[in-house]
């Protein structure tokens, strides 16, 4: 990673927000998405470089990703992301399994039908993004497929826990972004898109059981891949 943090696409902080929660919003969303390395510093002076900041908002975002779990701080003050393990994949998708099913449960029972049309509007995009072969594009459009799901279930407690096993699950999204970089390279691409239009089918005839199932095959597909991927690192 350049010592710029070009390819982690840190926009410029916005007006209307502190820097503080700007950098803080900035350095989430680059996790989530997997734009960083397992066990990669997270240098105060490059990411301060990079904002245009001084080195306290950067400090302040990186304690809170801490606290968080996102990232780790060492006892030299140093925050780093954390490495990927087996049995963390594990404990998470678990988690995910349980909270990500139910509130697509509660949402295919309570959407309305402008919030389905635009899951399906979604679910459209991220299909196709093989077309563009933007691997970020790509998750991007998962994750806003999932949470727009997620955000209808109108249970505010479910939407924050499921977001704090998105954001500790970044250092694995960068192993996948990775992968799929070399399957669009190849060719090989695996179809994704069948289980996101059966859960759109499921949601649209408001069946909160095969949703659930649905979205469920979703997680232990990517956890079974993410598998494969850190027993041969």
């Amino acid at each position: 990673m350049p010592k710029s943090f070009a390819d982690a696409a840190l926009q410029p902080i916005a007006a209307r927000i502190t820097v503080a929660d700007g950098v803080y919003q900035n350095l989430r969303e680059a996790l989530i998405l997997g734009r960083f390395d397992p066990g990669q510093v997270l240098k105060i002076g490059a990411l301060a470089d990079t904002f245009h900041t001084s080195h306290m908002p950067v400090r302040e975002a990186l304690r809170r990703l801490g606290a968080e779990g996102a990232v780790e701080i060492r006892a030299n003050g140093s925050a780093h992301v954390p490495e990927v393990a087996l049995d963390t994949l594990e404990d998470i998708s678990r988690a995910r399994l349980a909270l990500e099913g139910l509130a697509t449960e509660l949402a295919a029972e309570r959407m309305s039908e402008e919030q389905i049309c635009a899951v399906e509007e979604l679910e459209k995009r991220h299909s196709a993004t093989t077309q563009v072969r933007d691997v970020y594009e790509m998750l991007e459009h998962n994750r806003d497929f999932h949470f727009a799901i997620y955000a209808a279930a109108h249970s505010p407690v479910l939407l924050n826990l499921i977001e704090s096993l998105w954001l500790r699950y970044g250092p694995f999204m960068r192993l996948l972004s990775q992968r799929i970089t070399l399957q669009f390279e190849s060719g090989t691409l695996e179809p994704f898109q069948r289980v996101h239009r059966e859960i759109v089918e499921a949601i649209r005839a408001r069946d909160g059981v095969r949703a659930r199932t649905g979205i469920c095959l979703d997680i232990e597909g990517t956890k079974k891949l993410l598998a494969e991927i850190c027993a041969s690192r």
